[in-house]
């Protein structure tokens, strides 16, 4: 039967309801912070007080997009979710180079290993120590999804192995992918690659690709079968054109709403209303969505796409395989 992986324990589909498709609860440590200080995100209390305009607005699931060892938290996801009501969906996977330093782990593993590691996040449960420490301590609460991170116009040589790694997990467990599209780039090349080596396009979600306002680009992704997550929308200054809403405007037409998810990627202080920043967490569902209604006509079976349907369906589980 579908289900959907939460930190807390597995659901049914119907469970998910509104998804907030790519999101930062936790940045706890780690290179991040040293690289941007404004990623410390490393209050539960805040993080629940952040989530609740959004859940009173019917907010019920946030896939949370920091994996191993580069912020992630698993204990503080799981008091996340108990102490908020809401479901997170915890990540597997590696980010992008930058948040590693050049002797990490993971470009001295191959991709076989790292698949181990994946697949033991998603099966097993996540490392209490997020594979920090000198030992690996499994906590009950597993992974379900698998962040991962490409660079400009595609997968370098170091992401490669990674896509490879991330392929053949999901090949044999069926988990969600999520991946990082560097400036909106890349996405036909990431797709190709995880495909390759065991991928389920249906069950693959490509971020940020509302960075390249392209009708033709928006029409490939979707032909591969590949989902997409827009996070720009919020970040446009209000005295340029939109390119969030242009996409979904012509989405619309071509019939594509199918494989669009919204989020927000608030991975900064600087978003968060609980740390004085703007425009908060209920944004998605109070701003956002009213702007969808005023400027682009969507109506409640418009905004049901693209916050409960298609999200719905690239983040429950696909096929697993025997290894």
């Amino acid at each position: 039967m579908p289900f959907a992986r939460t930190v807390l324990g597995d659901i049914a589909p119907e469970e998910l309801g509104i998804v907030y498709a790519h999101e930062h609860l936790v940045i706890h440590g780690g290179r991040p912070i040293e690289y941007q200080p404004d990623f410390d995100l490393s209050s539960v209390e805040k993080a629940v007080a952040e989530l609740a305009p959004a859940q009173a607005l019917g907010l019920r699931p946030v896939v949370d997009a920091m994996p191993c060892d580069a912020g992630r938290d698993v204990l503080m996801l799981a008091d996340i979710a108990r102490q908020s009501g809401v479901n997170v969906i915890a990540p597997s996977g590696l980010h992008h180079e930058r948040y590693y330093h050049d002797r990490h782990w993971s470009v001295r593993l191959s991709a076989e290993e790292i698949a181990d590691l994946f697949v033991a996040d998603i099966e097993e449960g996540i490392d209490e120590l997020d594979y920090n420490g000198p030992v690996v301590k499994r906590t009950p609460h597993k992974a379900g999804v698998m962040k991962i991170a490409g660079s400009t116009d595609g997968p370098s040589a170091r992401d490669e192995s990674i896509f490879v790694a991330a392929g053949m997990a999901q090949y044999r467990t069926g988990c969600p992918i999520l991946t990082h599209c560097e400036h909106g780039t890349g996405a036909l090349e990431q797709v190709q690659l995880l495909v390759e080596h065991g991928g389920d396009p249906a069950h693959i979600v490509l971020s940020h690709t509302d960075h390249v306002v392209d009708r033709a680009y928006m029409r490939a992704i979707a032909a591969t079968g590949a989902r997409v997550e827009y996070d720009q929308h919020m970040r446009t200054p209000a005295d340029q054109p939109n390119g969030t809403l242009q996409l979904l405007e012509w989405a619309a037409e071509d019939g594509l709403l199918g494989h669009i998810t919204i989020g927000l990627d608030a991975a900064r202080q600087k978003y968060w209303k609980q740390h004085g920043g703007s425009p908060g967490w209920a944004y998605l569902l109070d701003e956002w969505s009213a702007r969808l209604r005023a400027e682009i006509g969507f109506g409640e079976a418009e905004l049901h796409t693209l916050f409960v349907e298609t999200p719905g369906a690239a983040y429950t589980f696909g096929t697993a395989h025997a290894a």
